[in-house]
């Protein structure tokens, strides 16, 4: 119904000379998106309290709402050409009124819970970058033909917009920190078994990849009125740091139902562990939270264990935030199990003393584009320590990449033998006992398998030696910092 459509906002986008990446095409297409579902969703407001004879108070005032200027209409229902603004009236209104009006929310908002607040988060963060008032006419024209109405119109948008955030995180640069593949995510999902009247968390929110599924799967039971306002309301938790993937967030969950979303801008480190309380946890976490990159001193001392890793300093944050008896899946690079600092040490520890860690899931290369190390996922309970580790070898049989990507298939052995911690040539246990205690090695080795040697992909190969030398000049500029 709305592909056609997709493709040539696209297409409009790639000839705008302000738009040059695929996070460009992604981060307009947000904006103009979000002001015309929050016009419809107004009007659809507004009928639903006329019918019972109420007044309805609009969050937007009428000369900023979407059918006033960027879809205004003439009495037979056409475009009034006469009143939409185009060329550089229409790039000065937008980025000389219409945006700083939007970002004024932010103060005038009651509470940062509100819709208000949101509005005026997201156009604090973003920026128009269409230079040509005439190629955002036609950006305007196209996302108008656009509905928000039916659950089906939504759902497509979400599928259209999700193949959007996908094609965003395969260009690489930054876009691949956003986006987490989605038959990864199911297959946490399905393992960590999360009900409604649970609390769901990522505090590394990027694209909404975790909360946006986990509505998918909780939503396929019939449900209640209660469990349905539960569901949309009271479920989903989340922090971000990047603008530009708070917006996309922000967008990402209201095409798939979740109409106000409960994601805060903030940085997720700057909260000093000493500070969280019980009513700060939650029952389940499922996140991938950034790996390689590297925080300040400052930083570091929100965290009982010192460290300049920002994955590392993440978990930490997810072990405190997750109530007792909580349950986590957790992506995180496989260095993770076997590094001899002190730091990976000790966290190794804190993980294996606190959390019953009864999985790991160990990715094959290639699970992340543009990433050149591998990862694995924790999955952990809180309140017991671990007594043995089931580990899982993920082998697809091929060379993942753009074109042969992850899918539902190849994890599907995954959660069938976790749901008993069975045995095969591609699992098996480690019983603590078994695991040293002055190193707490946890590395993947696979004692079924055999001792031929696979050959890899040179441009694998390359990508992980370019991934390991950008971590060991984050390691010596954190000594030098300490010398």
């Amino acid at each position: 119904m709305f592909e056609q459509t997709f493709k040539n906002i696209d297409d409009v986008l790639w000839k705008e000379a302000g738009c040059s990446s695929e996070l460009d095409y992604t981060e307009q297409t947000s904006w103009l998106l979000f002001l015309k579902y929050l016009d419809d969703l107004e009007r659809e407001r507004a009928m639903e309290a006329e019918l019972v004879g109420r007044s309805y108070e609009y969050v937007i005032d009428e000369p900023h709402r979407w059918s006033s200027w960027a879809a205004p209409r003439a009495a037979d229902g056409q475009l009034d050409k006469d009143r939409a603004l185009t060329g550089d009236d229409l790039i000065a209104y937008v980025n000389n009124d219409l945006f700083p009006y939007l970002e004024g929310f932010r103060r005038r908002a009651p509470s940062a819970e509100t819709l208000e607040y949101k509005i005026g988060e997201i156009f604090g963060e973003i920026r128009n970058k269409f230079r040509s008032g005439y190629s955002l006419r036609d950006a305007l024209d196209l996302v108008d033909t656009l509905r928000f109405g039916t659950q089906k119109e939504k759902h497509e948008l979400s599928q259209l917009y999700e193949g959007k955030i996908q094609r965003m995180g395969n260009a690489g640069r930054n876009g691949g920190e956003y986006y987490t593949p989605r038959p990864l995510i199911r297959a946490m999902i399905r393992v960590v078994k999360p009900v409604i009247g649970e609390r769901v968390y990522d505090g590394a929110v990027g694209s909404a990849g975790f909360p946006c599924e986990t509505y998918d799967y909780l939503r396929k039971d019939d449900l209640t009125t209660n469990q349905l306002d539960t569901l949309k309301n009271r479920t989903f938790y989340g922090k971000e740091k990047k603008s530009l993937a708070y917006v996309i967030a922000i967008m990402n969950m209201i095409l798939h139902g979740i109409d106000t979303p409960n994601i805060q801008h903030v940085n997720t480190l700057a909260i000093n562990l000493a500070d969280i309380e019980e009513k700060d946890r939650y029952e389940v976490i499922l996140a991938n939270p950034p790996f390689g990159g590297k925080e300040r001193p400052e930083i570091q001392q929100n965290f009982p264990i010192k460290t300049g890793e920002t994955a590392f300093l993440f978990l930490q944050h997810f072990i405190k935030s997750l109530k007792a008896g909580g349950r986590a899946a957790i992506v995180i690079k496989n260095t993770f199990l076997s590094n001899s600092d002190n730091a990976s040490r000790a966290l190794r520890e804190e993980l294996l003393t606190s959390c019953n860690l009864h999985t790991i899931l160990d990715c094959p290369s290639g699970t992340f584009q543009g990433a050149g190390v591998k990862t694995v996922v924790l999955f952990f309970e809180k309140g017991a320590p671990t007594r043995k580790i089931w580990y899982y070898q993920l082998t697809p049989g091929r060379n993942l990449g753009k074109t042969n990507a992850l899918n539902d298939d190849d994890l599907e052995e995954f959660v069938t033998l976790q749901a008993s911690f069975a045995p095969s040539e591609r699992s098996w246990t480690v019983k603590m006992e078994d695991v040293d205690r002055m190193s707490f090695d946890l590395s993947v080795r696979n004692p079924n398998a055999s001792e031929k040697v696979l050959l890899r992909d040179p441009r694998e190969i390359l990508s992980e030696i370019a991934a390991l030398d950008a971590e060991s000049v984050m390691i010596l500029s954190g000594i030098r910092e300490l010398v």
